[in-house]
Protein backbone atom coordinates (compact mmCIF):
# COMPACT_ATOMS: atom_id res chain seq x y z
CA UNK A 1 0.00 0.00 0.00
CA UNK A 2 1.60 3.56 -0.77
CA UNK A 3 0.43 6.34 2.11
CA UNK A 4 1.89 8.71 0.57
CA UNK A 5 -1.08 8.63 -2.15
CA UNK A 6 -4.85 8.05 -0.88
CA UNK A 7 -6.65 7.31 -4.24
CA UNK A 8 -10.77 7.11 -4.10
CA UNK A 9 -13.56 6.46 -6.51
CA UNK A 10 -16.64 8.16 -6.65
CA UNK A 11 -19.65 8.25 -9.31
CA UNK A 12 -16.97 8.82 -11.89
CA UNK A 13 -14.84 11.06 -10.49
CA UNK A 14 -11.34 9.34 -9.37
CA UNK A 15 -9.94 11.95 -6.44
CA UNK A 16 -5.68 11.43 -5.80
CA UNK A 17 -5.03 13.26 -2.70
CA UNK A 18 -1.24 13.75 -1.46
CA UNK A 19 -0.87 12.16 1.46
CA UNK A 20 2.58 13.50 3.00
CA UNK A 21 0.48 16.15 6.05
CA UNK A 22 3.50 16.74 8.02
CA UNK A 23 5.73 17.65 5.01
CA UNK A 24 3.33 19.48 3.33
CA UNK A 25 2.46 17.33 1.34
CA UNK A 26 6.00 17.38 -0.38
CA UNK A 27 7.51 15.27 -3.43
CA UNK A 28 8.52 11.62 -2.32
CA UNK A 29 9.61 8.70 -4.57
CA UNK A 30 6.33 7.04 -3.20
CA UNK A 31 4.29 9.90 -4.43
CA UNK A 32 5.76 10.06 -7.28
CA UNK A 33 5.49 6.25 -8.19
CA UNK A 34 1.80 6.21 -6.92
CA UNK A 35 0.86 9.29 -9.10
CA UNK A 36 2.35 8.13 -12.30
CA UNK A 37 0.35 4.57 -11.87
CA UNK A 38 -2.99 5.93 -11.13
CA UNK A 39 -2.93 8.60 -14.02
CA UNK A 40 -2.39 5.27 -16.37
CA UNK A 41 -5.24 3.40 -14.60
CA UNK A 42 -7.67 6.03 -14.18
CA UNK A 43 -6.86 7.91 -17.47
CA UNK A 44 -7.79 4.37 -19.31
CA UNK A 45 -10.60 3.21 -17.22
CA UNK A 46 -14.06 3.96 -18.97
CA UNK A 47 -15.41 4.51 -15.21
CA UNK A 48 -14.08 7.61 -14.56
CA UNK A 49 -14.80 10.58 -16.39
CA UNK A 50 -12.87 13.32 -14.14
CA UNK A 51 -9.46 13.07 -11.73
CA UNK A 52 -9.16 15.52 -8.88
CA UNK A 53 -5.83 16.17 -7.71
CA UNK A 54 -5.44 17.85 -3.96
CA UNK A 55 -3.70 17.50 -0.74
CA UNK A 56 -3.88 16.42 2.67
CA UNK A 57 -4.31 18.14 5.77
CA UNK A 58 -3.27 22.11 5.27
CA UNK A 59 -1.69 22.06 1.97
CA UNK A 60 -1.79 21.18 -1.84
CA UNK A 61 2.01 20.30 -2.46
CA UNK A 62 4.89 22.02 -0.88
CA UNK A 63 7.29 20.53 -4.31
CA UNK A 64 10.38 19.30 -3.28
CA UNK A 65 11.20 17.88 -0.07
CA UNK A 66 14.17 19.91 0.32
CA UNK A 67 15.02 17.92 3.06
CA UNK A 68 15.44 15.34 1.41
CA UNK A 69 17.36 17.47 -0.88
CA UNK A 70 20.62 17.18 1.36
CA UNK A 71 20.49 13.58 1.37
CA UNK A 72 20.05 13.33 -2.25
CA UNK A 73 23.05 15.49 -2.42
CA UNK A 74 25.60 12.59 -2.37
CA UNK A 75 24.17 10.74 -5.90
CA UNK A 76 25.70 10.82 -8.99
CA UNK A 77 24.50 12.76 -11.72
CA UNK A 78 23.12 9.52 -13.67
CA UNK A 79 21.09 9.40 -10.30
CA UNK A 80 19.68 12.31 -10.54
CA UNK A 81 18.72 12.57 -13.89
CA UNK A 82 17.21 8.98 -13.85
CA UNK A 83 14.67 10.58 -10.51
CA UNK A 84 14.12 13.78 -12.46
CA UNK A 85 13.13 12.00 -15.33
CA UNK A 86 10.81 9.49 -13.61
CA UNK A 87 9.21 12.59 -12.00
CA UNK A 88 9.01 14.75 -14.91
CA UNK A 89 6.54 11.92 -15.85
CA UNK A 90 3.69 13.65 -13.93
CA UNK A 91 3.13 17.16 -15.70
CA UNK A 92 3.30 15.13 -18.69
CA UNK A 93 1.07 12.57 -17.82
CA UNK A 94 -1.32 15.04 -16.39
CA UNK A 95 -1.24 17.47 -19.85
CA UNK A 96 -1.76 13.99 -22.18
CA UNK A 97 -3.78 12.53 -19.77
CA UNK A 98 -7.69 11.83 -21.99
CA UNK A 99 -9.92 12.48 -18.65
CA UNK A 100 -9.95 16.02 -17.49
CA UNK A 101 -8.31 16.86 -14.83
CA UNK A 102 -8.96 19.11 -11.92
CA UNK A 103 -6.15 20.90 -8.74
CA UNK A 104 -8.33 21.06 -5.97
CA UNK A 105 -5.96 23.15 -4.23
CA UNK A 106 -6.93 23.47 -0.69
CA UNK A 107 -3.82 25.24 0.27
CA UNK A 108 0.02 26.40 -0.32
CA UNK A 109 1.18 25.27 -3.84
CA UNK A 110 4.56 25.40 -4.11
CA UNK A 111 7.66 24.55 -6.40
CA UNK A 112 7.18 21.32 -8.37
CA UNK A 113 3.47 21.78 -6.16
CA UNK A 114 2.54 24.16 -8.60
CA UNK A 115 3.77 22.68 -11.47
CA UNK A 116 1.63 19.59 -11.24
CA UNK A 117 -1.70 22.29 -10.49
CA UNK A 118 -0.71 24.09 -13.87
CA UNK A 119 -0.51 21.01 -15.68
CA UNK A 120 -3.78 20.15 -14.82
CA UNK A 121 -7.05 21.14 -16.68
CA UNK A 122 -8.22 23.33 -14.10
CA UNK A 123 -7.33 24.76 -11.01
CA UNK A 124 -10.46 25.15 -8.05
CA UNK A 125 -8.77 27.77 -5.46
CA UNK A 126 -9.17 27.75 -1.94
CA UNK A 127 -9.12 31.41 -0.64
CA UNK A 128 -6.51 30.74 1.94
CA UNK A 129 -4.18 29.25 -0.94
CA UNK A 130 -0.78 30.39 -0.95
CA UNK A 131 1.72 30.04 -4.26
CA UNK A 132 5.10 30.22 -5.24
CA UNK A 133 7.96 29.51 -7.52
CA UNK A 134 11.21 29.60 -5.08
CA UNK A 135 13.55 27.41 -6.99
CA UNK A 136 15.92 30.67 -7.76
CA UNK A 137 15.85 30.94 -3.42
CA UNK A 138 17.27 27.79 -2.97
CA UNK A 139 19.79 27.98 -6.27
CA UNK A 140 17.61 25.92 -8.36
CA UNK A 141 16.53 26.46 -11.99
CA UNK A 142 12.37 25.61 -12.10
CA UNK A 143 11.25 22.18 -12.87
CA UNK A 144 7.73 20.08 -13.64
CA UNK A 145 7.15 21.92 -17.02
CA UNK A 146 6.83 25.12 -14.91
CA UNK A 147 8.73 27.19 -17.22
CA UNK A 148 6.98 26.10 -20.49
CA UNK A 149 3.25 26.10 -18.38
CA UNK A 150 3.64 29.52 -16.79
CA UNK A 151 4.34 30.82 -19.71
CA UNK A 152 1.24 29.92 -21.55
CA UNK A 153 -1.09 30.68 -18.53
CA UNK A 154 -0.27 34.36 -17.48
CA UNK A 155 2.51 35.28 -20.46
CA UNK A 156 6.13 35.76 -20.76
CA UNK A 157 6.09 38.58 -18.69
CA UNK A 158 4.70 37.63 -15.57
CA UNK A 159 6.68 33.92 -15.75
CA UNK A 160 10.01 35.99 -15.43
CA UNK A 161 8.36 37.97 -12.72
CA UNK A 162 7.67 35.39 -10.18
CA UNK A 163 10.02 32.32 -11.42
CA UNK A 164 13.31 35.13 -11.00
CA UNK A 165 12.13 36.97 -7.91
CA UNK A 166 10.76 33.58 -6.44
CA UNK A 167 7.67 35.77 -4.64
CA UNK A 168 5.19 33.94 -2.96
CA UNK A 169 1.65 35.43 -3.78
CA UNK A 170 -2.05 34.92 -2.91
CA UNK A 171 -4.97 33.13 -4.11
CA UNK A 172 -6.38 36.36 -5.13
CA UNK A 173 -2.99 37.37 -7.07
CA UNK A 174 -3.70 33.45 -8.77
CA UNK A 175 -6.88 34.74 -9.98
CA UNK A 176 -6.09 37.71 -11.30
CA UNK A 177 -3.38 36.48 -12.92
CA UNK A 178 -5.41 33.44 -14.83
CA UNK A 179 -4.27 30.50 -13.04
CA UNK A 180 -6.97 29.75 -10.89
CA UNK A 181 -10.06 28.80 -12.33
CA UNK A 182 -12.60 29.57 -9.87
CA UNK A 183 -11.72 31.24 -6.71
CA UNK A 184 -14.07 29.86 -3.64
CA UNK A 185 -14.15 30.15 0.06
CA UNK A 186 -12.58 27.85 2.09
CA UNK A 187 -15.19 25.95 3.53
CA UNK A 188 -16.89 25.49 -0.03
CA UNK A 189 -13.72 24.05 -1.96
CA UNK A 190 -15.01 20.37 -2.09
CA UNK A 191 -18.26 20.70 -3.26
CA UNK A 192 -16.90 23.47 -5.82
CA UNK A 193 -14.33 20.93 -7.36
CA UNK A 194 -17.11 18.09 -6.92
CA UNK A 195 -19.86 20.12 -8.94
CA UNK A 196 -17.03 21.06 -11.62
CA UNK A 197 -15.84 17.64 -11.42
CA UNK A 198 -19.47 15.72 -11.87
CA UNK A 199 -20.04 18.06 -15.05
CA UNK A 200 -17.19 16.43 -17.02
CA UNK A 201 -17.50 12.91 -15.41
CA UNK A 202 -21.30 13.26 -16.50
CA UNK A 203 -20.01 14.36 -20.09
CA UNK A 204 -18.96 12.95 -23.46
CA UNK A 205 -15.61 11.57 -22.20
CA UNK A 206 -14.53 10.15 -25.90
CA UNK A 207 -14.90 14.22 -27.32
CA UNK A 208 -13.31 15.95 -24.29
CA UNK A 209 -10.12 13.31 -24.58
CA UNK A 210 -10.55 14.35 -28.47
CA UNK A 211 -10.86 18.13 -27.53
CA UNK A 212 -7.82 17.85 -25.45
CA UNK A 213 -5.88 15.94 -28.01
CA UNK A 214 -6.45 18.92 -30.61
CA UNK A 215 -5.67 22.06 -27.63
CA UNK A 216 -2.12 19.80 -27.07
CA UNK A 217 -1.36 19.36 -31.23
CA UNK A 218 -2.25 23.31 -31.47
CA UNK A 219 0.63 23.92 -29.04
CA UNK A 220 3.21 22.25 -31.42
CA UNK A 221 1.22 22.48 -35.02
CA UNK A 222 1.04 25.06 -38.03
CA UNK A 223 -2.84 25.97 -38.58
CA UNK A 224 -2.98 23.73 -41.62
CA UNK A 225 -1.28 21.02 -40.08
CA UNK A 226 -3.86 21.65 -37.11
CA UNK A 227 -7.03 21.68 -39.56
CA UNK A 228 -5.98 18.02 -40.77
CA UNK A 229 -5.41 16.55 -36.84
CA UNK A 230 -8.78 18.20 -36.28
CA UNK A 231 -10.44 16.22 -38.92
CA UNK A 232 -9.00 13.24 -38.00
CA UNK A 233 -10.25 13.80 -34.49
CA UNK A 234 -13.84 14.75 -36.13
CA UNK A 235 -14.65 12.23 -37.64
CA UNK A 236 -14.52 9.09 -35.51
CA UNK A 237 -16.69 11.40 -32.93
CA UNK A 238 -19.40 11.71 -35.36
CA UNK A 239 -19.85 8.01 -35.04
CA UNK A 240 -19.91 7.72 -31.04
CA UNK A 241 -23.19 7.12 -28.96
CA UNK A 242 -22.88 10.41 -27.90
CA UNK A 243 -22.94 12.25 -30.41
CA UNK A 244 -26.19 10.56 -31.90
CA UNK A 245 -27.50 11.15 -28.25
CA UNK A 246 -26.68 14.60 -28.45
CA UNK A 247 -28.56 15.04 -31.40
CA UNK A 248 -31.55 13.02 -30.96
CA UNK A 249 -31.84 14.93 -27.74
CA UNK A 250 -31.20 18.58 -29.47
CA UNK A 251 -34.31 17.19 -31.79
CA UNK A 252 -36.57 15.82 -28.66
CA UNK A 253 -35.30 18.96 -26.56
CA UNK A 254 -34.45 17.39 -23.86
CA UNK A 255 -31.06 16.87 -22.08
CA UNK A 256 -28.38 14.18 -23.96
CA UNK A 257 -27.82 11.44 -21.30
CA UNK A 258 -23.80 10.65 -22.53
CA UNK A 259 -22.26 7.26 -21.87
CA UNK A 260 -18.71 7.52 -23.03
CA UNK A 261 -18.86 5.78 -25.95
Amino acid sequence: MNHDLIETVSAGIATLTLNRPDRLNALSNDMVDGLLDALQRFGADPAVGAIVLTGSGRAFCAGGDVKAMDAGAQQSFQEKMEFMRSAHRIPLALTQCPKVTIASINGPAMGAGLGMAMACDFRIVARSAKFGLSFVKVGLATDFGVSWLLQRIVGPAKARELTLTGDPFDAQAASDMGLATRLVDDASLTAETTAWARRFADGPTIAQAAIKRNLLAAERQTLSELLEFEALQQIPATETHDHKEAVRAFLERRAPVFQGR
